[in-house]
């Protein structure tokens, strides 16, 4: 018989449904509570009080909330040190255990077991749970027994072990409780702002998950893989943002995915489960690279250039225009991430971890696991990088996968007027044409900021430090 009470604590799972914790609380415990922390370690650190982020949060807990209201309890919201506010409320309601769903973000493994330290001093249990990755890091390894540090045989072994068992939902039912559920504080209670979330059309919570996932499963899952790459087309899921903060089933989306006739999108969960397991084996890549010997790379110290790529003013229309779309909307087509990437570290030869800054700061879906390797991977310097010589070709990139420069006028409308012949190198027209269409180059937008070719060859004599062991 169920006789014991039980915290359930959100973080980054922020749905009533499918998740791993809640339902094991929900099996065990005759009375189940549910709380949120605001932490003042993450939120302190954030340099702008009108973030997205924070206020896709508030919305989706407000949503949360009313959801596990309408079960019977209610969502405990707390304004603190999460480290400190978690075994207070544990003692204050007399449950015998936490339960949460693991992060592998070093800080957060920091956090979590401070939590677990404190919780055991008072002799209450914390019970953690694989939730917002489909495999953990120990569960897909090498037949030597070590992480793997190449994806393609990382998703064989991924594939390989998956069974029908690792798909199911975990059910969500039981008995919940509610105490002082004063609601969730307003963005200025937590020193925060609202933002132009809604006018951007994102929709948070698990209701916004789902009219993102129906729309995509329905009209675009399929021919995802023909389509993901085309940043002026509707093709890709829109659901980063979703997952990043758990208002949506990695274990749901991989069951769709399974059953898709196109493997692509399937192969591009699992990278996201490869990155959450290097960030869990290899905490060193949060500052450093991957491979050691890429640490020797000298970059270009160029605040000039840096700020050009931040502001979309590079003078090559594609990079302009994912910039300035990040910029807009905090979000960036996943085909122009790496694009950009390789921009700043083969182009403009800047230390890639600047760029991984500048991303972390602006991306509504930062997450540090995917947001690291991605850069990794564009400059060279991860597991399972391209080679150090592959280097976009910004011009051949726009040509390829904006042909008509639909995107590129969307979001730098002083090319509007640009022939199509000249709109991913508009520096290429003749002076009589820049007049007679008044976009003079230089002037009206700016001449390219470094010669790809020169910077191509640059590149490669940077990165000849490394080239023995690449």
């Amino acid at each position: 018989m169920k006789k014991e009470k039980a915290l359930v604590w959100f973080r980054r799972d922020l749905r009533d449904h499918d998740h791993a914790a809640l339902s094991a609380a929900l099996a065990g415990a005759e009375a189940v509570y549910c709380a949120f922390v605001f932490d003042w370690e993450i939120l302190d650190a954030l340099p702008d009080r009108h973030d997205r982020r924070v206020h896709f949060i508030r919305e989706s807990l407000v949503e949360l909330d009313a959801a596990l209201r309408a079960r019977g309890g209610g969502l405990i919201v707390r304004h603190g040190r999460a480290t400190e506010e978690i075994p207070s409320l544990a003692r204050q309601l007399g449950v015998s255990a936490v339960y949460a769903n693991r992060d592998y973000e070093p800080s957060a493994k920091q956090r979590d077991a401070a939590v677990g330290q404190a919780l055991l001093t008072d002799s209450i249990d914390f019970h953690t749970f694989k939730d917002q990755a489909f495999f953990a890091g120990d569960e897909v390894r090498t037949q030597a027994g070590h992480p793997f540090s190449v994806f393609t045989p990382y998703k064989n072994a991924w594939l390989k072990r998956l069974t029908a068992a690792d798909c199911a939902e975990w059910p969500c039912r039981g008995e919940f409780t509610g105490a002082d559920l004063a609601g969730v504080p307003t963005l200025s209670e937590i020193g925060f702002a609202a933002t132009d979330l809604m006018q951007l059309g994102i929709r948070p919570g698990m209701s916004g998950a789902r009219a993102l996932w129906d729309d995509f499963r329905q009209e675009r899952l399929e021919h995802y893989g023909e389509r993901r790459d085309f940043p002026a087309v509707k093709g890709v899921s829109y659901l980063s943002v979703h997952l990043r903060f758990g208002t949506i089933s990695i274990r749901e989306l991989v069951r769709a995915a399974l059953q898709a006739k196109d493997p692509t999108w399937l192969s591009e969960l699992i990278w996201r489960d490869f990155y959450f397991m290097i960030l869990d084996h290899s905490p060193q890549v949060v500052g450093s690279a991957f491979k050691p010997a890429y640490d020797a790379i000298a970059w270009d110290n160029w605040p000039t250039g840096l700020a050009a790529w931040q502001a979309g003013r590079t003078g090559y229309p594609l990079v302009d225009a994912a910039m300035r779309q990040l910029n807009h909307s905090g979000w960036m087509h996943n085909r122009l991430r790496m694009l950009v990437a390789s921009f700043l570290s083969k182009d403009l030869g800047i230390d890639w971890r600047l760029g991984e800054q500048y991303f972390a700061a602006k991306l509504n879906d930062f997450d540090l696991s995917a947001n690291n390797g991605g850069w990794q991977w564009a400059a060279s310097t991860g597991c399972d990088a391209q080679p150090y010589f592959r280097i976009f070709n910004p011009v051949t990139q726009s040509e390829r996968f904006d042909p008509a420069g639909k995107f590129i006028r969307r979001y730098v409308p002083e090319l509007a007027k640009v022939p199509d012949k000249y709109i991913h190198a508009p520096w290429l027209m003749g002076r009589v044409e820049q007049e007679a269409i008044g976009i003079i180059i230089g002037r009206d937008y700016p001449a390219p900021i470094v010669d790809h070719a020169a910077a191509r060859k640059k590149t490669l004599d940077r990165y000849a430090v490394v080239k023995p062991t690449a």
